[in-house]
């Protein structure tokens, strides 16, 4: 959840100083970038709403054996690793396109070595 959350506060950080560059500059570039980190930033809230509705159904499961109701206890906790899962998977996605945008950013280093 820490990563999560470390992530979340990275790209909110490159997005406000992104948006501030963009109000000086009003370069087309900077928006390709801005809606790359905004998705990223849209599947990291979901990553984290899973990670914690995860670790949340764990936490009842542990509260469920406690009190007897091992059968129920069964389901959510696999009701938990679905979610878990699921945030994980948001997790590969997230790391696909931040590898994109890292590739974006080479290639315009390319084509400006190439002009030299």
């Amino acid at each position: 959840m820490l990563a999560y959350t470390n992530r979340f506060l990275a790209y909110a950080a490159v997005i406000r100083n992104l948006h501030d560059i963009y109000l000086e500059k009003k370069q087309t570039s900077l928006l390709r970038q801005i809606k790359n980190l905004k998705l990223r930033l849209n599947l990291t809230r979901w990553m984290q709403i899973f990670g914690i509705s995860s670790l949340l159904f764990c936490v009842l499961t542990m509260f469920l054996i406690y009190v007897g109701q091992q059968m129920v206890a069964v389901y959510i906790f696999g009701l938990a690793l679905i979610l878990l899962i699921i945030s994980l998977a948001l997790l590969i996605k997230e790391i696909q396109i931040s590898a994109q945008a890292l590739q974006y950013h080479i290639a315009d280093i390319e084509k400006y070595l190439k002009q030299k």
